[in-house]
């Protein structure tokens, strides 16, 4: 069997140094905004002409921060609370036999001459800052969409989100647009699902701060920068 060599094309910048908060899915976190830097030998503008054109664009990244492969058959999704087992190809796990993400998010715009090159603006990206991008493809609504399609475990698992009280000293530290994309991502809850101590104090970076907060029932509060 022959082996594909890729190699990255473009980076992706987010506010998310680390894994730790990011959305579990693309999409589900609207506010969050994104860039996608070329990389310098695939900087020629004539690679994007048209994406304007599109609403939405396919990424196949790379799970860059799992520093392993998968070693079961079996994942344990959080939609299930984080102690059921299921197939890993019947998820959209990080750790997989082949550490390929893929990632459908809202184009918002194409700068095409940039001290960088060209530069692609995104929404809704579930990526962490930093990963490579191998590859970008068009979203095509006729094709790709299939809303009366079921989603297995999903569809009988509902994602309960919380209710954020971020105090007015720390939200002031932050933009608007990022201030929303924050509150959007800790009403997911990011902790591991089979955590409930209310008293557990938990961190995350966030657009160059410590974001710390604690989760007691349905409600997250955020407890300092």
């Amino acid at each position: 069997m022959s082996l594909m060599e890729i190699t990255p094309i473009a980076t992706f910048h987010s506010p998310f140094k680390e894994k730790f908060g990011i959305p579990r899915q693309s999409g589900i976190v609207s506010a969050l905004e994104g860039t996608i830097v070329l990389e310098p030998q695939f900087r020629n503008p004539d690679s994007l002409r048209g994406l304007d054109e599109f609403d939405y664009i396919w990424l196949i990244w790379e799970f860059s921060a799992n520093k392993h492969a998968a070693a079961s058959p079996t994942v344990r999704p959080p939609r299930l609370g984080g102690n059921t087992r299921i197939g890993v190809f019947a998820t959209r796990s990080p750790y997989r036999h082949n550490a390929l993400g893929l990632s459908a998010v809202r184009l918002t715009r194409v700068e095409l001459t940039t001290q960088q090159g060209p530069v692609i603006h995104v929404a809704g990206a579930d990526l962490m800052d930093g990963t490579p991008i191998y590859d970008i493809k068009p979203y095509v609504a006729y094709a790709d969409a299939h809303p009366e399609a079921r989603s297995g475990f999903v569809d009988s698992n509902d994602w309960q989100q919380l209710d954020v009280n971020i105090p007015d000293e720390v939200a002031q530290q932050f933009l608007p647009k990022q201030l929303d994309a924050l509150r959007q991502t800790l009403a997911l809850d990011p902790r591991p699902h089979y955590h409930d101590d209310p008293a557990k104090v938990y961190g995350m970076r966030f657009a160059g701060h410590d974001i710390h907060f604690t989760v007691d029932g349905n409600t997250l509060k955020v407890i300092t920068l």
